[in-house]
């Protein structure tokens, strides 16, 4: 059985008058074991591949190579099924029924899967959302399958549906199954496959080549074989009359669960986390209370928990206390500040990028600039290295940057998909 564990960070120390309390709650899960294999509902998995005319011949065979390296790691017993996306989607494992449906994996299944995949070609447009609408089909055709995951490939835009088709689709699909987004190239929209990845509580990120493609599809199903716990909700419970102003997920990845909120009782919310394996994730937590106490006084600010279905497996107590000494008051607690910087730093790259497609380069420059200063003050040496292929950097601290001239588009996608990726703070 999974053991879940919750540490709480923070400077419970306001001053008088003040009525913000932020926190960073570490959860560890160990002892998670494999997906569906703990007894609370079986396991599914769906490979979607783009099979659109722009993947052309190279491109349609490193695919088929990635689906048969994600298919080889889903454990036997797995419900599975293999979709072909262009401008429709298209069940192609398994065809063997009228209807939709899955099949377990097991060995003829997998040989099966493989012969059904090597008959992959590329023609038609990009319709992603009918990608999306059909694996809500499909995943629907196992009732008992309460872990529902997908890995979506894909290499161009979405020119064949309406953004506003897109919207209705991606909404369907939300909170049916976790989809892990990836897009090969450089002929992709990062902010387009980061909406179908945020929606769907997965992750989206850049493969440079197609040759790639196989080792990175290996691990993410890897990955999710490995996540024992189906779902867990992050609950926070607040006293009447406060405000829980935000809930993000800022470790391993900047993620706001604020809008995913569903209430449990009057004063306790519950924000879906997905589901979980051996690993820790840190979450910033901002509550406003009502109105302040007295100096000296005390009040639980929050109360935040990890929750399978309605059994609470760990807890941890965000506090309040008012003091007027100002050694205690204006100290900043290192993970909030680190974990903050790291949420600004994720808005300051996207905006920066988005500010410089559009052609205003004193924005972009402003931003970038702001996004170099924070990465070095939080240590992020990932983002300061994907950042220096994007602009020149005279002087980190203070942010100072001149945008370069010539940019490979490859370059600026890396430094836009690892934009949220953070560095955990150390202890």
């Amino acid at each position: 059985m999974a053991d879940f564990t919750a540490q709480v960070f923070q400077n419970e120390f306001l001053p008088d008058g003040g009525t913000d309390v932020h926190a960073i709650v570490t959860v560890t899960c160990t002892g998670a074991g494999q997906a569906g294999q703990s007894g609370a509902g079986e396991a599914a998995e769906i490979v979607i591949v783009d099979t659109s005319g722009s993947m052309g011949v190279v491109g349609i065979q490193a695919a088929q190579l990635a689906a048969v390296a994600a298919l080889d790691q889903v454990l036997d017993g797995t419900w599975f099924a293999v979709i072909a996306g262009n401008h429709q989607g298209r069940l192609a494992y398994p065809t063997d029924s009228p209807e939709l449906g899955m099949a377990r994996m097991d060995s003829r299944a997998r040989a099966a899967a493989r012969v059904a995949i090597g008959s992959f070609y590329a023609e038609g447009g990009t319709a992603m959302g009918t990608w999306l609408e059909l694996a809500t089909a499909v995943f629907a055709s196992v009732p008992s399958a309460t872990q529902r995951h997908a890995i979506l490939l894909t290499d161009g835009k979405n020119q064949h549906e309406t953004p506003a088709e897109l919207t209705r689709r991606i909404a369907a699909a939300s909170g049916r199954f976790q989809c892990d987004c990836r897009g090969v190239g450089a002929d992709w929209e990062v902010g387009e496959v980061r909406r179908i990845a945020v929606a769907l509580m997965g992750t989206v990120d850049l493969i440079p080549t197609p040759a790639q493609m196989a080792g990175e599809f290996e691990k993410l199903m890897r990955a999710a074989m490995g996540r024992g716990v189906a779902s867990a909700d992050l609950r926070v419970w607040a006293p009447q009359g406060a405000r829980v102003q935000f809930v993000r997920q800022v470790a391993p990845a900047v993620e706001d669960l604020t809008g995913r909120r569903r209430e449990v009782n009057a004063l306790t919310g519950a924000y879906p986390t997905g589901s979980w394996g051996d690993e820790s994730r840190d979450f910033h937590v901002a509550v406003r209370l009502l109105a302040a106490k007295g100096v000296g006084q005390e009040q639980l600010a929050a109360r935040v928990q990890l929750a399978l279905g309605d059994e609470v497996r760990a807890q941890g107590l965000v506090k309040a206390m008012w003091s007027d000494d100002d050694a205690l008051t204006a100290r900043i607690n290192p993970e909030v500040a680190h974990y903050t910087g790291q949420t600004e730093l994720a808005d300051a790259i996207q905006e920066g990028l988005a500010a410089k497609a559009a052609g205003d380069d004193r924005t972009a420059t402003a931003k970038l600039g702001r996004a170099v200063q924070l990465a070095a003050q939080t240590g992020n040496d990932e983002a300061t290295s994907k950042l220096k292929k994007v602009v020149d950097i005279e002087e980190a601290g203070t942010g100072k940057v001149r945008l370069r001239k010539s940019v490979d588009r490859l370059d600026e996608m890396a430094l836009d998909t690892a934009s949220t990726k953070t560095t955990r703070v150390k202890r």
